[in-house]
């Protein structure tokens, strides 16, 4: 089933933090979103700020800032073509692993989820190259933090207008619950501002921190991006 993303997004007020890939309705781009929300004071204190090709994100105020940890970290990253985007460190475990030739499968095999005790939060990740990508998530065994789950999902020659959506939590609570199943599959379409723009105005208003999308050319690789922070 393919689900329209800002229906899915409207209907769930704490997705997490959350990864978009897939290929836009024209078959000529590649797409990506990327968004962060929040709860703690210290998640909201967030920007996204462009690093050359890639992206990090930044404290907006370095005051409240308590623990950079899990917070501070280089979202997107792009090597040789290929674009990697996680929710937290593992980016640049994925870019190292990569530039040495072996594989985003490899890079995840060593880490696991998060240690934010209750909540465990997973690990997402993605890469994009050149009209194919991949999504993976790492969580822990129903909140054992004995056990680690490693789930990887791959999309060769993706249908235009179809992407997929993977995010950290299922859903608010206390603690939070881990996604559970394959990424869910939605509709790619519209100009990057429209489409930027309706993922960012369907994203609950409380929680929401920052947003980046880009739109890669599959035929010259080049790239369009746009980032949209609450904070600024």
């Amino acid at each position: 089933m393919t689900y329209e993303l800002t229906k899915l997004l409207q209907q769930n007020t704490y997705p997490g933090r959350s990864i978009v890939l897939g290929k836009h309705k024209d078959g000529k781009h590649m797409v990506i979103a990327y968004f962060i929300m929040g709860r703690s004071v210290n998640s909201r204190n967030r920007i996204f700020v462009a690093d050359g090709d890639g992206l990090r994100t930044q404290a907006h105020d370095p005051a409240k800032l308590s623990d950079p940890s899990l917070v501070i970290y280089a979202p997107v990253r792009v090597l040789n073509g290929v674009q990697i985007v996680t929710n937290g460190d593992q980016t640049d475990t994925i870019y190292d692993f990569m530039s040495q030739g072996k594989t985003f499968e490899e890079a995840l095999r060593t880490r696991t989820f998060e240690p934010d005790p209750p909540i465990y939060t997973p690990r997402v990740s993605g890469i994009v190259e050149k009209g194919n990508y991949k999504l993976s998530i790492l969580k822990s065994a129903d909140g054992d933090s004995s056990s680690v789950r490693r789930y990887f999902f791959e999309y060769t020659s993706p249908m235009a207008g179809q992407g997929h959506f993977i995010h950290t939590y299922r859903c608010d609570g206390n603690p939070v619950p881990s996604f559970e199943g394959e990424p869910e599959q939605v509709e790619i379409d519209g100009t990057l501002d429209e489409f930027t723009n309706a993922i960012w105005e369907s994203l609950n208003m409380d929680n929401k921190v920052s947003l980046f999308t880009r739109f890669i050319d599959l035929e010259t690789g080049k790239f369009e991006t746009r980032i949209v922070n609450k904070n600024q």
